[in-house]
């Protein structure tokens, strides 16, 4: 039997004029967009609308994102859409909670404004980095890192890419040894912290902190979480979990595997750019790949799957 995921992409996907489409198109997109405004204090048209700086600021950008995708979400539901199961990336497993039923659009908005806050500020600028690791297989990565302080796998993204994560000294260290052991390329990212290493335990802590009195409500479906790249159907172990995702690796590959071996065979990537599809065509490229991006979209999703 055919089944339909929502994907959802993280930080890194966006771009200025994100969702100002839907905004113009759609009364409920519209309600979202200013709701957020008003919930974290921030204009979304100017930060999501028009070019300027703060956008790709990791305390800008999550809000930014999820408000961006879940007003997209909200549009293909109204269409008729509904997804068997859905995860995103990082940052993107918000919005995919959300879809499932399991956060309140506005919560998830408030809850990664505070999570990119906390994100931006534990580590010093500077003293953290992340590198993309090209044509090398992770076991021979962990193996030539396994060794190192410091410096850890942060995405598994798809085969020939994983991230490493950590102290900005160790992760240049390991970008050199990476190299000589047969890596393609590494490539330094312009990114403001160490994501997805040990050095952001305080800010999954603070994070658990922040969560505690949050209510979330019961699955109407499933999730898969990066932390383990399993299926969660049981909301209370999203906090936990969304806790632990903040230092853990981002197990993608994991999880799209996990979810084709579920039966979903089409994906529809929501939200700005296609860089999901790029991991899952070198992951199973057989796998039909959609896309919400912009409002010419709907339509074509709607002939696709009806």
């Amino acid at each position: 039997m055919s089944k339909l995921a929502f994907i959802y992409p993280g930080q890194g996907a966006q771009t200025a004029g994100m969702g100002a489409d839907f905004y113009e198109n759609s009364e409920t997109a519209r309600e979202l967009f200013d709701a957020a405004s008003e919930a974290v204090s921030l204009d979304m048209k100017e930060l999501c609308f028009t070019p300027n700086d703060r956008l790709d600021l990791t305390e800008y950008t999550q809000a930014a994102m999820v408000t961006t995708c879940l007003a997209i979400t909200r549009v293909l539901t109204e269409r008729g859409m509904k997804p068997d199961i859905a995860a995103g990336l990082s940052l993107g497993e918000y919005c995919a909670i959300a879809a499932a039923g399991g956060m309140q659009e506005l919560d998830a908005i408030r809850l990664v404004r505070k999570r990119g806050i906390l994100m931006q500020n534990t580590v010093p600028a500077g003293e953290g980095a992340m590198c993309a690791v090209i044509a090398m297989a992770a076991d021979e990565i962990e193996r030539i890192i396994g060794g190192m302080e410091d410096v850890s796998v942060a995405n598994y993204n798809c085969p020939g890419q994983i991230v490493i994560t950590g102290k900005t000294k160790a992760v240049e260290e390991a970008a050199v040894r990476l190299k000589e052991g047969g890596a393609k390329r590494t490539v330094m990212l312009n990114v403001s912290g160490p994501f997805h290493s040990k050095l952001l335990l305080p800010a999954g802590e603070q994070l658990a902190a922040e969560m505690e009195p949050m209510v979330f409500s019961a699955l109407q479906i499933p999730y898969v979480t990066n932390v383990t790249a399993k299926t969660v159907t049981d909301i209370g172990e999203s906090k936990g979990l969304l806790a632990q995702q903040v230092s853990a690796p981002v197990r993608w590959q994991q999880s799209m595997e996990h979810m084709i071996a579920e039966g979903v065979d089409t994906f529809v990537e929501i939200g700005p750019g296609k860089t999901l599809e790029g991991f899952l065509k070198k992951i199973d490229k057989e796998k039909r790949v959609l896309h919400a991006s912009v409002w010419e979209d709907v339509d074509k999703l709607v002939q696709e799957l009806s």
